[in-house]
């Protein structure tokens, strides 16, 4: 693809980085059929292709309007384009760049600017979500039956307590935001299992969102805050020796993976930066990579066959932006579970962080074709690796869902 971006960026790190990823574009359209809005919608400007043609006009300096603001917004991020994509092109990327331009040269209206402004003031914040969701629950019964079903009665009791760091072998594993208010008992769950495989799970109180809320609202001061206040509080883990930086959201180790490159430029965080990300994995990508004694406990366990059919929900950033697609499906079976058919594995639930709540007709419609895929082989439970899928799904069923590694927690002794 030729461009001419405009004076504003052309010479700039984002400029730069910009022209490369458009010029990688052939055009080529094998992006289509993966997008589920495209799917949806059938409207090129909702396919990757088209948002990235709009893109390209907003970055040479055309005019850009609200309509260009709608398709952007459309956008899941779910980066199945990225998988389908013969060229390689970072499509995801390209997304923030020109995002954060359209934020500047675009004003939003009132209500929905208020509406993002809101969720980034109060999503990245573990104790501003409790006191939302205590207040949400007291006023449940009178709520709008819509609002209602994403209403949690209340969080599951937390599996059993954090295990004493006992091993030499050390990782440290984040409480994040919304998932540490929503389910506590995830990350309890990946300790244990870490503590029976020969690992010990630390914790960093000090560590809050990972900062994936508002890069994708594209604040780009507030996400670049967040991330130097993260590398400061693991930065004394990491020089403790701990081998990696376990995350039980895979939408938030997406994220960590990302510090490298978003503060590539500043000198006093890039290096530290670069390191936190080689170090930041999936939980399933830790568990996976001790497969051996992973079996062993699971033979100490000496477990009838877990009486329990599964279906998994790979997130898109656990198969798409961590190139985990199949990584916790083996485990499951080694536990004992049985997995129920899945159509459609690739294709998003409609959650994707904040997009549930921006766009809830598109995100409804999301959730209702990937809840057909799960539930077809009328499983017990559905399981997932990322709390806002798990949310999300949990919103439109009455089918259990869990985190996956709360599964395994419970074949372990």
């Amino acid at each position: 693809m030729q461009t001419a971006l405009a004076d504003f960026i052309r010479d700039s790190p984002a400029g730069r980085e910009a022209e490369a990823i458009l010029r990688s574009c052939v055009h080529c359209g094998f992006c289509l059929s993966s997008c589920p809005t495209y799917r949806l919608l059938g409207d090129e400007l909702d396919s990757p292709r088209g948002r990235i043609y709009l893109m390209k006009q907003l970055l040479e300096g055309a005019e850009v309007t609200a309509s260009t603001q709608l398709h952007l917004d459309r956008c899941l991020t779910c980066r199945a384009c990225e998988s389908a994509c013969p060229s390689g092109v970072r499509y995801g990327r390209l997304l923030d760049i020109g995002r954060e331009v359209l934020e500047e040269r675009v004003p939003r209206a009132t209500v929905p600017g208020l509406k993002r402004r809101l969720l980034r003031k109060v999503l990245p914040h573990a104790g501003r979500v409790r006191a939302l969701l205590a207040l949400a629950r007291m006023l449940r019964p009178v709520l709008p039956r819509a609002l209602r079903a994403r209403v949690p009665h209340g969080a599951r009791t937390p599996a059993p307590g954090w295990p004493a760091a006992r091993h030499a072998r050390r990782v440290v594993l984040l409480d994040g935001c919304v998932q540490a208010a929503l389910e506590p008992g995830i990350n309890s769950a990946a300790a244990q299992v870490l503590d029976r495989i020969g690992i010990s799970a630390l914790r960093a109180p000090a560590a809050g969102c990972c900062g994936a809320v508002t890069h994708h609202l594209a604040a780009r001061e507030e996400t670049l805050a967040q991330l130097r206040r993260n590398v400061d509080t693991l930065w004394p883990l990491v020089e403790s020796g701990v081998e990696a930086i376990g995350v039980t959201a895979s939408a938030c180790a997406s994220m960590v993976t990302e510090y490298a490159h978003l503060l590539r430029d500043d000198p006093q965080y890039a290096a530290r930066a670069a390191r936190i990300s080689a170090l930041a994995q999936d939980i399933s990508q830790i568990v996976s990579a001790e497969r051996e004694a992973l079996d062993q406990a699971l033979r100490q366990a000496n477990k009838a066959p877990a009486d329990l059919e599964v279906a998994f929900h790979c997130p898109c950033t656990l198969q798409h932006a961590l190139k985990g697609g199949g990584v916790v499906e083996p485990l499951l079976r080694a536990a004992g579970f049985t997995l129920a058919p899945v159509t459609d594995k690739d294709q998003c639930c409609g959650s994707a962080g904040t997009y549930s709540i921006l766009q809830p007709e598109l995100s409804q419609r999301l959730l209702r074709v990937k809840l057909a895929a799960l539930t077809q082989g009328a499983p017990d439970v559905i399981a997932t690796a990322n709390i806002g899928c798990l949310a999300h799904l949990r919103g439109g069923t009455a089918i259990p869902v869990r985190h996956w590694v709360e599964l395994l927690a419970d074949r372990l002794p």
